[in-house]
C-alpha cells in the first residue's frame, strides 16, 4: 500500500510539473512576432483604402477624405479628396525618400527628416505617423511587459525601445495587441525623456476588405486633452496588386 501511494504521489508530482512547464511555454512569447502579425494585418502586402479625418477642437473641427495606397512599410500615397481647399494634395514615400504635392503652387517638395515630428496637415498625427518613416518591427527591440484588457479585449502589452542605430522619432512606444485578432487596440508614444507625448486607440472592430480590423484610430495629446484627431476607414482592399512604379513622383503630380 505504502509502495502505491509512494508511485501515485510521484506521478502526481510529474502531472504538475509537466502543466507548470507547459504553462510556462504557453506564455513564452515572441513579442517582435506579435508585432510583426499585428504590422501584417494592417497593411497586408499591399492596401487600398478610402478614409476620413477629422481634427477636433475645443471650438472647431475640421474634416479631411483620403485615398491611401501602400506596398509594405516601404511605399506609401496618399491623396487628400476633400475638401476643396486641400483637394489634390498629395504625400508619397519611397523608401527612405517623402515629398509633398502642392497643387497651389505645381510643385514637389521634398520632406527632410528634420520634418516629422511635425503637425500632419494640422492634425495631431505627425508627418511619421501618416507615412510610417520608421518601422516598429525593424527600427526597435521588443519586449513583453505583461498583459492586459483594453476594451474588455484582452491584450499584449509590448514595449519597443529604439535601437540605437535607428533614425526614430520616439524614445519609446508602449502598446497593446488583441490576442485574438493581432490588432493594435493601444499605443502611448514617449519621447526621449520619457514623456507621456500622445496616445492612440484602435476602435470599432469591423470585418473590412476580407479581414477583422480597428476601422477607426483616435489619437489624444497628452497636454491637449481636449484636442484629438480621429481617423476612419471608410473601404479597404488587401494584397491587390500595385507596382512600385506606381510610386513615383511624376504619379504623385497626377494620382486621381
Amino acid at each position: 500500500m505504502k509502495i502505491i501511494k509512494s508511485i501515485t504521489v510521484i506521478i502526481l508530482i510529474l502531472i504538475a510539473s509537466i502543466c507548470s512547464i507547459s504553462g510556462i511555454s504557453q506564455t513564452k512569447i515572441d513579442a517582435k512576432t506579435i508585432i510583426e502579425k499585428a504590422d501584417n494585418k494592417r497593411l497586408g502586402k499591399t492596401s487600398f483604402s478610402t478614409m476620413s479625418i477629422k481634427i477636433v477642437r475645443p471650438k472647431w473641427e475640421r474634416e479631411m477624405d483620403l485615398k491611401l495606397w501602400t506596398k509594405g512599410n516601404d511605399y506609401i500615397m496618399i491623396l487628400i479628396t476633400a475638401p476643396a481647399r486641400e483637394k489634390g494634395m498629395a504625400f508619397l514615400k519611397r523608401e527612405n525618400e517623402i515629398y509633398n504635392w502642392i497643387p497651389r503652387i505645381e510643385r514637389s517638395v521634398k520632406l527632410p527628416p528634420s520634418s516629422m515630428m511635425q503637425s500632419w496637415m494640422g492634425s495631431d498625427f505627425t508627418n511619421d505617423d501618416l507615412v510610417k518613416q520608421s518601422s516598429m518591427v525593424k527600427d526597435y527591440n521588443h519586449k513583453l511587459i505583461g498583459s492586459e484588457k483594453i476594451d474588455g479585449r484582452d491584450a499584449y502589452k509590448i514595449l519597443l525601445e529604439p535601437k540605437e542605430e535607428a533614425s526614430v522619432v520616439w524614445g519609446k512606444i508602449e502598446v497593446w495587441v488583441d490576442k485574438k485578432e493581432f490588432l493594435f487596440l493601444k499605443m502611448e508614444y514617449y519621447d526621449e525623456d520619457g514623456e507621456l507625448i500622445n496616445t492612440l486607440l484602435g476602435k470599432n472592430i469591423k470585418t473590412m476588405g476580407g479581414r477583422t480590423i480597428t476601422t477607426t484610430l483616435e489619437l489624444t495629446p497628452a497636454n491637449k486633452p481636449n484636442n484629438k484627431t480621429i481617423l476612419e476607414y471608410k473601404s479597404i482592399e488587401f494584397n491587390q496588386p500595385i507596382e512600385d512604379t506606381f510610386f513615383s513622383l511624376r504619379n504623385l503630380k497626377n494620382i486621381k
